[in-house]
């Protein structure tokens, strides 16, 4: 899935905007052809603090209401859990989003690490020939 929404921000600007009250979201949708019902999600959008989540989520909603509930059984029934996701501002996935960043963040400084108060480095000194982990076990 891509994420959108984040385009030139840092790691760092999206956990500070994230503080501050934005999110990620995405907007579920039901896809229905008589027979078979296709529950789906949309891309994962940034909401930012100040921003309202409707200028992202209308599209799926209209999608919703035209296909979404053609099915049966499911289709009705999945068309109102996706509605419900829509006008509660979109399904949260906040707190996975920003595990997978802060892993993959290339300005995290991970040349140091400090295990029960001792630290340790794997940078190496420069004199060494191989670099010493001050692991305790």
């Amino acid at each position: 899935m891509e994420i959108k929404n984040i385009e030139g921000l840092r790691v760092s600007q999206v956990r500070d905007l994230v503080q501050q009250g934005g999110k990620f979201v995405v907007f579920p949708y039901t896809v229905s052809f008589i027979l078979m019902t296709l529950k789906k999600s949309s891309d994962i959008y940034f909401i930012r603090p100040d921003e309202n989540t409707f200028k992202y989520s209308y599209g799926y909603v209209f999608l919703n209401l035209i296909v979404g509930w053609w099915g049966f059984p499911w289709g009705p029934i999945y068309t109102i859990g996706s509605a419900y996701h829509h006008i509660v501002g979109g399904k949260d996935l906040t707190q996975a989003v920003m595990s997978h960043l802060a892993q993959h963040d290339p300005e995290a400084n991970t040349n140091t690490y400090n295990i029960n108060g001792i630290e340790s480095s794997n940078q190496g000194d420069a004199t060494a020939e191989t670099p010493t982990y001050n692991i305790p076990v």
